[in-house]
């Protein structure tokens, strides 16, 4: 098995324990939280909230199933094309777990969206008053930040990057 295959195997490895962590998680917050008390971690801190979200972050684009599954689409493809044609080198490694977090997160919140036409969220910073969360969006969030950390401090240059171009047939 080429080099390449076992990058794109382990991806979908990965990518598959992210998802099922992530559903994992929901159907515990389902199953323990819902019609519940918030479950208290830290006094005026943090909980667990049980919610049910219909739209995007804040709540926003209630009711954009539609547009959410394209954008998880998209997602999808840029992932699969970027893990296609990452080179052979262990530089690449963090490039590539942040592809595969940012595809499980958005895999978790489409099965959701899917079945039941709503996301479950369920980590709530009290403290701040900050949207409800749950675990794919701790994987897009927080991958998309170390990606922007590599893209923008210099870890890859443009260079590095090149790979990525489409390049005309000729």
């Amino acid at each position: 098995m080429s080099r390449k295959w076992k990058r794109m195997l382990l991806s979908f490895i990965a990518f598959g324990i992210l998802t099922a962590l992530d559903q994992w998680t929901k159907q515990l917050a389902e199953t323990n939280l819902m019609g519940q008390k918030p479950f208290v971690i830290w006094n005026n801190v943090f909980e667990l909230l049980y919610s049910e979200n219909r739209g995007a972050a804040f709540g926003m684009m209630q009711g954009g199933r539609p547009f959410f599954v394209i954008v998880a689409v998209i997602v999808f493809v840029a992932v699969l094309y970027v893990l296609w044609k990452l080179p052979d080198s262990g530089k690449y490694i963090p490039l590539a777990s942040c592809a595969v977090a940012i595809a499980a997160g958005a895999a978790g919140n489409l099965m959701d969206r899917l079945a039941q036409n709503y996301v479950v969220d369920f980590l709530y910073f009290k403290l701040i008053n900050f949207p409800i969360f749950n675990v794919a969006d701790c994987y897009v969030t927080v991958s998309t930040a170390v990606l922007c950390l590599l893209l923008f401090t210099g870890f890859y240059r443009e260079e590095d990057l090149e790979f990525l171009r489409m390049r005309k047939e000729s």
